[in-house]
């Protein structure tokens, strides 16, 4: 099934974008230049209201924007499909987490040309009585990911002492023991009811 949706850009790439029944972006740095409807429909927009506008409209604020950036232009290289899960914003400004996947098209600068596909997940953004700040709640997702300490930090450009302390201050916070208490409270805490 091909279906001849051209990105105009510099040069001209056929993509199978419209009938994808999965919410689909390509991007040439971080620029959205063509998506299908199911994208436009996840977050509130229409199609032409997307095209030529930058991805940090998409997120609840420019400093996720730029530190979810930083993490996938270390990661995004070499061809690698690279995921995390985060918060994004809809047009209407309700928030939700969301599954984000990325391939780059180009090994030297992964942000370039690249397709990204975007998974809503059923977690609600409910608070607990403890409010994670936007990097605590990139670490706890990367947690919840099975990632270790040193893992995160690589991936964030932080110290791995960094990760630990935050990871310190959400368990103190919120009470838990341990990684599989934590994980368990971020699933009751961040999971559709």
């Amino acid at each position: 099934m091909v279906l001849n949706a051209t990105v105009q850009s510099q040069s001209k790439y056929n993509f199978n974008l419209h009938e994808m029944p999965v919410p689909l972006a390509y991007a040439e740095h971080r620029i959205i230049l063509e998506c299908n409807a199911e994208f436009a429909r996840l977050f509130g927009y229409g199609r032409a209201e997307l095209r030529n506008k930058s991805f940090h409209l998409l997120y609840p604020n420019f400093e996720d924007f730029v530190r979810t950036g930083q993490m996938w232009s270390t990661n995004m290289t070499m061809g690698i499909t690279y995921y995390d899960e985060r918060i994004m914003i809809k047009a209407d400004q309700t928030r939700f987490w969301c599954k984000v996947r990325g391939r780059s098209m180009t090994s030297a600068n992964p942000f370039a040309k690249a397709v990204y596909c975007f998974e809503p997940l059923p977690r609600a953004i409910a608070a607990s009585g403890y409010e994670l700040t936007d990097r605590q709640r990139q670490i706890v997702a990367l947690v919840a990911q099975g990632k270790t300490n040193g893992v995160i930090a690589d991936e964030l450009e932080l110290s791995k002492r960094t990760v630990e302390a935050h990871r310190a201050r959400i368990m103190k916070a919120i009470g838990v023991k341990n990684t599989a208490e934590l994980i368990a409270w971020f699933s009751a805490h961040h999971s559709a009811r």
